[in-house]
């Protein structure tokens, strides 16, 4: 079994269109909030010098819909590792419908790409995964469910 972070999400007015179906855009934004409270979890350190010793910048970020979500879907956004190096970490995200039963759905598949930063704007450089954050992506490395593209998260210390 795969280990995930995983940050619970119900769907509110604000997500869906007029048809009723969540908008896009909300699928990343998901992305974002569940990357960011496993920081206030796991790396409260990190987010301590965020902005200015270290900052994540996302180089990449995709979505592949399997199915849509509505108003008042009750969701688990699970994030695991799927790849570090030195200086960039690359995330993967299942977006999992919970059933009134107990049973899921997978209805989503994302993946984003970050590149540790340190310094402002021009300054800018890129820096080592900091070790914190390192030993607490640790414990979320692994494929994802039924991947048939990597049958092995690659995890590279040096």
């Amino acid at each position: 079994m795969t280990a995930y972070y995983e940050l619970r999400y119900l769907v509110g007015f604000e997500e869906t269109t007029v048809i009723g179906n969540v908008y896009f855009v909300n699928y990343l934004r998901w992305q974002g909030k569940c990357r960011e409270m496993f920081l206030r979890e796991n790396a409260p350190d990190v987010l301590a010098d965020f902005g200015t010793g270290v900052t994540l910048f996302t180089v990449k970020v995709e979505c592949e819909f399997l199915a849509e979500l509505a108003l008042f879907d009750e969701l688990s956004i699970r994030m695991r590792l799927v790849d570090l190096t030195q200086t960039q970490i690359e995330f993967g995200f299942d977006y999992v419908r919970l059933g009134a039963d107990g049973g899921e759905e997978l209805v989503a598949r994302g993946r984003q790409r970050v590149a540790c930063l340190g310094g402002q704007g021009a300054e800018a450089r890129p820096i080592k995964v900091p070790s914190s954050l390192r030993a607490a992506l640790a414990r979320y490395a692994g494929p994802a469910p039924g991947s048939r593209a990597r049958e092995v998260a690659a995890v590279r210390n040096g």
